[in-house]
């Protein structure tokens, strides 16, 4: 497993857990260190005790060496970063070519390239090519296996997924891909075989109509305020409908995360360059991005249109709950904004403060929900954290100077926020 990312740490540990011997290289020896101990430098729930489990068993191990993991291994999963890139929105795939060129000298006998990195349609015939050109007589085959995992429930897609999709036009590969995850199979978990041009533009794909989902219902909510329905009602309705299906019908502050909006941004850039545009999904991402901004606008329009002075507790400031990523999180725009306005923001995350503090400088920080709401004028809930769920709001209450609390994800029934005594605001009701 080449690259001890989110993906590729959650991959290698699934794998071992399979029985397979894994070895999960990085170039990032502090980070290998910290794995070799037995140390998660993310947070994933269960991927501690997964880890420590098998390296206790021997089944997984972890490197700075590619040389001699290559050699011996029968199948490489490409699991490094392919981050937006700057200036075009195009995927960057220079840490994937990177490690092509570092993998080909080491390639002995009949041997498995499979991309788990999200890579734009071509690339697995790309990496096949600077292969051959690096080193002609390896014996090799590339596959595209995309992951299709959710953080916070990483581990239970990854063991329980919707399908398995691999990319694949060689039967020796075909035959070892199968091998792989035939602990899946046994579970009817469907594995699917189609060509590799098919299985990297479902990836996108996929990760694009979600994305439009979740878009969607966050301009229902809207609609929905304005003429008085409610959008959780409108949305059981239409989920109850087997071909719209109940998931990502929540409304809140606009989706964020290491996918959506990259890879919103890289299908657009494909479409573009395929002179195929793809004008609805160029739309997605329009809404998503004044969606974040209008947050800002929604807090300063509740407190009668200034914040100037005011104290606002932010809770939650990872872009969903159970995960400690807060790369394109609604809370990095918000926070901004609202200091920019002149606001003081303090702030509390179960799990995400250490990687938000530095982008969001000027934030005082909290060690619990309580803490930040004291003295606050406003309470606002930007990640539905399962901790902010079961807050006593009359403690809350009690701890403010204000009385209004804005819920950005509707964790609170209206009922219950206004018994404790708040002037309280949500979405779409």
């Amino acid at each position: 497993m080449i690259g001890a990312g989110y993906v590729g740490l959650v991959s290698a540990s699934c794998f071992s857990e399979f029985g397979w011997k894994v070895i999960c290289i990085d170039k990032d020896a502090d980070k290998i260190e910290q794995l070799c101990r037995g140390y998660v430098p993310i947070y994933e729930p269960r991927l501690d005790e997964l880890l420590e489990r098998n390296l206790r068993n021997g089944r997984i191990e972890f490197s700075t060496d590619l040389s001699s993991a290559v050699a011996e291994a029968d199948l490489v999963f490409l699991a490094v970063g392919t981050p937006m890139r700057r200036g075009d929105g195009h995927a960057d795939l220079s840490f994937v070519y990177q490690a092509v060129e570092d993998i080909a000298p080491h390639l002995k006998g009949f041997t498995v390239i499979a991309t788990k990195s999200t890579v734009p349609v071509g690339t697995s015939r790309e990496i096949e090519r600077r292969l051959k050109a690096i080193k002609p007589d390896a014996d090799f085959a590339i596959c595209s296996n995309p992951e299709f995992l959710r953080e916070g429930s990483a581990i239970y897609d990854f063991t329980h997924p919707d399908r398995v999709l691999v990319g694949c036009d060689e039967p020796r590969a075909q035959e070892l891909m199968e091998r792989l995850y035939k602990p899946l199979a046994l579970r009817n978990a469907p594995v699917m075989f189609v060509s590799r041009e098919s299985a990297e533009r479902a990836k996108y794909s996929a990760n694009a109509f979600l994305a439009m989902k979740i878009s969607f219902i966050n301009e229902i909510s809207d609609l929905c305020e304005a003429v008085g329905a409610n959008v959780q009602e409108v949305a059981t309705a239409i989920g109850a409908d087997g071909r719209i299906g109940n998931k990502f019908l929540h409304p809140g502050p606009g989706y964020g995360g290491s996918c959506f909006p990259k890879d919103v941004a890289a299908l657009i850039r494909m479409a573009r360059e395929a002179c195929q545009p793809v004008s609805l999904i160029e739309q997605v991402q329009t809404v998503n991005s004044e969606r974040k901004i209008a947050m800002a606008g929604r807090i300063e329009r509740i407190v009668g249109g200034s914040l100037s002075g005011k104290t606002i507790a932010v809770l939650g400031v990872s872009f969903k709950p159970d995960t400690d990523d807060v790369r394109d999180a609604p809370s990095l725009i918000l926070i901004p904004m609202l200091q920019e306005r002149g606001a003081i923001v303090r702030a509390y995350d179960p799990h995400a403060q250490e990687n938000a503090e530095p982008l969001v400088p000027g934030t005082e920080w909290c060690g619990s929900a309580l803490e930040a709401a004291d003295q606050a004028d406003v309470t606002v809930v930007v990640t539905e954290w399962n901790e902010f769920r079961t807050l006593d709001l009359k403690k809350l209450k009690a701890k403010m100077r204000g009385d209004m609390l804005v819920d950005l994800r509707n964790v609170y029934l209206p009922a219950q926020a206004k018994a404790a005594g708040f002037t309280y605001t949500s979405i779409g009701r």
